[in-house]
């Protein structure tokens, strides 16, 4: 298991952490849920690096990869969604 932290200082670092997470989930390292919690967390807190005029930004497109990067847009959609079902 890996540290994630709350806020990153760069696009590179949000780019590994999103990596670290996904490849650890791939490797049963980590399960479903702690999956989904750690990219919504990296995904809240580091939204400026993420995301550039509602697109991923070139820097994580390249590092992370469409494979991932379709993870990540599938953790956030579901998260959009449960909460338009809840409010």
């Amino acid at each position: 298991m890996f540290f994630i932290k709350t806020f990153y200082k760069n696009q590179k670092e949000v780019a590994e952490a999103i990596n670290n997470t996904i490849d650890s989930y791939w490797k049963n390292d980590t399960d479903d849920e702690e999956m989904i919690r750690q990219i919504k967390f990296i995904a809240r807190n580091n939204d400026s690096l993420l995301f550039k005029d509602g697109d991923y930004t070139t820097l994580i497109k390249q590092r992370c990869g469409k494979r991932r990067l379709e993870i990540v847009n599938k953790i956030l959609l579901l998260k959009e969604t449960q909460q338009k079902m809840e409010g």
